[in-house]
């Protein structure tokens, strides 16, 4: 099976909690400025403030304006009382087949949780 080069970076801490979030935003940073393919999977309390309806968290609009991929896990979203419907632009909503999907997919996998 041919791997992606790229990374996941699965997260799972609220992105109000800018001390953590902060340190991902830098190493983002450091993977865009190499050219690394990064995707970001949002899961736990990583999905609070993706919603249309709830105050972005500042390094969540921050991310949405890099070259990456963001996915956000679907039964986290639903268990936290949020609609799908009511989700930001540019992210993509997914369940635990397309999870497993992505991850399988990519060599190199980092866990946030």
């Amino acid at each position: 099976m041919n791997k992606e080069n790229g990374i996941i970076y699965l997260y799972g801490f609220s992105l109000r909690q800018y001390d953590k979030a902060e340190s991902i935003l830098k190493i983002f940073k450091e993977h865009i400025r190499q050219n690394m393919r990064i995707n970001l999977i949002l899961l736990h309390d990583g999905v609070i403030g993706v919603n249309q309806k709830s105050k972005i968290p500042p390094v969540l609009e921050e991310l949405l304006k890099m070259p990456i991929n963001i996915y956000v896990l679907i039964s986290d979203i639903l268990a936290r009382g949020m609609n799908l419907k009511d989700l930001r632009d540019n992210l993509k909503a997914i369940d635990y087949e397309d999870l497993v999907e992505i991850l399988v997919n990519y060599k190199k996998i980092i866990s946030w949780l």
